[in-house]
């Protein structure tokens, strides 16, 4: 779909062809009418838009990150709504609300007046926590798609002075002492705690899962030598390049550029890739116009430098989909986790 400046284009450029003297005043007349509107976008569909949508946005847009400040997820959503606020030509303020594994915060957004000035992260466990019952969202008829962003790097890792120097000692630590070894995650039910236990499956093990509201929290509790292992999406990076923890795996396809000696749970032998991509939405019922606005601006924001350079900063791949194709992208995994449910058996997990 055309932005609305490639839209403005094609009309402005065949708005004045085709001019002669006995027109001159119907021409000025039309030219005048086409000026009011060139400012937002002269195509047909907008010109029989609603006064309101064609002005958005006339205010800063509120958006809500489930997530801690600090976190993985916070930093790059942090540096696209920066881009995109530079776009809509309007501040985006990020407004933290955590907890229960980013649900607090998508209900909070799903909630909203459908105006356009409150908008969020959408966690992709949403496909999964509505199925549980956890959550009182739908995720294919409750939400508005913008677009997908960008993947996680999940790993695991501990302090590096650990009796763990493999994956393959954890595992057998884990294989002789069932249930012992403790595990920090961003939430029951989310990607870092599902991805652990399907993990744990594949290698016939049992861990004892310690939640927390977010990844920042949890790697505190690591770092401050209260759990064993952290499971997160790279907030660890840092850490293993210091030498303070070491990384035993990381959980998607392919190996970390950085990190290239670190196995991914496949080349250990487990077949368990999880990645959990980000993305953007709004409350059901938003305008189309102003719908195409954000998916135009946010399209040129995950473009940008500063979001590019903020996934690469975490090891995270830019994932982008448009709003239809991640709308159709969600439906398909949310197919998946019915699957997945049964499986590893959540609903029994949920309730523990």
């Amino acid at each position: 779909m055309k932005s609305y400046y490639s839209l403005e284009g094609n009309v402005a450029n065949g708005q004045n062809q085709g001019i002669t003297q006995g027109d001159i005043h119907m021409h000025q007349t039309r030219r005048q009418f086409g000026k009011t509107f060139l400012g937002v976008a002269a195509s047909p569909l907008v010109l029989a838009l609603p006064s309101h949508a064609a002005a958005y946005p006339e205010k800063p847009i509120t958006f809500i990150c489930p997530w801690p400040a600090g976190g993985t997820a916070d930093q790059t959503m942090r540096a696209l709504c920066a881009a995109a606020g530079k776009e809509l030509g309007q501040a985006v303020v990020v407004e933290n609300k955590v907890g229960a594994s980013g649900m607090i915060g998508l209900k909070a957004m799903a909630n909203a007046k459908p105006d356009g000035y409150t908008i969020g992260q959408i966690p992709i466990s949403v496909t999964r926590f509505s199925q549980l019952g956890s959550v009182a969202i739908d995720p294919l008829k409750d939400l508005t798609y913008i677009a997908r962003t960008s993947g996680q790097t999940f790993g695991m890792a501990t302090l590096s002075n650990s009796r763990w120097k493999s994956l393959q000692e954890l595992v057998a630590e884990a294989r002789a002492n069932p249930g012992k070894i403790t595990y920090a995650h961003a939430g029951v039910g989310g990607a870092t705690h599902v991805g652990m236990e399907e993990f744990a499956l594949a290698a016939g093990i049992k861990f004892n899962h310690i939640p927390f509201k977010g990844g920042a929290d949890a790697l505190q509790a690591v770092l401050g030598g209260h759990v064993d292992v952290l499971v997160d999406s790279s907030s660890w990076a840092p850490h293993v390049e210091a030498g303070k923890m070491r990384l035993l795996a990381t959980w998607g396809e392919q190996r970390v550029g950085r990190f290239k000696d670190v196995p991914t749970l496949k080349d250990a032998g487990f077949n368990v890739v999880v990645d959990a991509p980000n993305g953007i939405g709004a409350p059901k019922g938003l305008d189309p116009a102003i719908a195409t606005r954000l998916r135009q601006a946010f399209r040129v924001a995950v473009a940008s430098e500063e979001f590019k350079h903020a996934c690469e900063k975490i090891d995270a791949p830019v994932l982008y989909l448009d709003g239809p194709d991640y709308e159709s992208y969600v439906a398909q995994v949310y197919k998946k986790e019915t699957m997945l449910i049964d499986k590893l058996k959540l609903k029994e997990l949920v309730k523990n």
